[in-house]
């Protein structure tokens, strides 16, 4: 069971209003409730609040953040965007009903109930300003307190404001194009991690810095795109190349095309350009490399070989393992 509470609040009566955050918490829940072929991925509810009518109070958001951990589900994934608040004492999630900054959900008790829930991987990232103080122990600067199996991500540092733009926060326009597939493996999986990479790789040092904390033994995998290559023809990773370093002999019979050959030179066979099809995907993935030739094409018409990149021996290892 995956379980995702996504909440973006736009108004605040007493803080300003912001503009954003309600369509980031309805894009969050549409990209998280489904995999890329359609099949379920999480369970979503969704909490917004763009008037007063609509109003997220402190106790709601409270309430339903120990409701979420309290569940033993595979993931238990909180999402909030909004208005953030620090000082001394630590950071804060601000509801509709906040007068001031620390009327909000302290980021303390958001963790204490992570800490403890008997969900298997616990997941909080946050959209609001100064939430990279999450996790962090107030007293103890540069320190972080996490259960295993509890992952942070943030749209910006402790000292810094989350941003919008064009309706909706940077961070979270890039976490949802991740999601999409931005961040994903060969496989498809798209990780904690990746999300991350993806979007640390979007921001320059002169923007706002988005924060990572885990404390995992593995990765999950938050959903699945399209493989970048069917399984079926990954998996014959270790057929044709069955050892570490070896080289996969090529000749004219592998390429299909009958154009550029010379002479009596060999002909096409039907097994052998299959074969080179797959290996010609393994090469655009950076899976695999001609050997002393510019191309696979060349390789193939100039009798060459070609080998596994560091990334391949990875894969084939995974295959070879019954890992794929």
């Amino acid at each position: 069971m995956r379980k995702a509470l996504i909440i973006g609040i736009n108004h605040y009566p007493y803080g300003g209003d912001l503009y954003g955050c309600v369509n980031d918490a309805h894009e969050v829940k549409n990209i998280l409730e489904r995999h890329s072929d359609g099949s379920i991925n999480f369970d979503c509810k969704l909490i917004t609040a763009s008037s007063e009518r609509e109003s997220v109070e402190r106790s709601e958001l409270k309430d339903d953040v120990k409701e979420l951990f309290s569940t033993k589900a595979e993931i238990a994934l909180f999402y909030f965007a909004g208005h953030g608040h620090i000082e001394a004492t630590g950071g804060y999630l601000l509801g509709s009903d906040a007068k001031r900054g620390d009327d909000g959900l302290s980021l303390n008790e958001v963790l204490v109930y992570a800490n403890e829930s008997p969900a298997t991987n616990k997941i909080i990232i946050l959209d609001s300003c100064h939430s990279g103080i999450a996790g962090n122990q107030p007293t103890v600067p540069d320190s972080a307190l996490l259960a295993e199996g509890i992952t942070i991500l943030t749209a910006s540092t402790p000292d810094q404001y989350a941003s919008e733009e064009d309706g909706s926060g940077i961070f979270t326009s890039l976490l949802v194009d991740a999601l999409r597939g931005s961040a994903s493996n060969i496989l498809g999986d798209i990780t904690p991690g990746s999300v991350y990479a993806h979007i640390d790789q979007s921001l320059g040092a002169w923007e706002q810095r988005p924060i990572f904390k885990t404390n995992v033994r593995n990765f999950v995998s938050l959903r699945k795109a399209a493989p970048a290559i069917p399984l079926e023809n990954l998996r014959l990773i270790n057929k044709f190349f069955p050892t570490p370093g070896f080289e996969f002999q090529l000749d004219p019979t592998f390429e299909p095309e009958e154009k550029g050959r010379d002479e009596g030179m060999l002909k096409p066979l039907e097994e052998n350009t299959r074969i080179f099809s797959i290996l010609q995907k393994y090469n655009r993935l950076n899976l695999l490399v001609p050997v002393n030739a510019d191309h696979m094409w060349n390789a193939a018409m100039e009798s060459k070989t070609c080998k596994l990149t560091a990334l391949g021996e990875h894969y084939r290892k995974l295959v070879e393992k019954d890992r794929i």
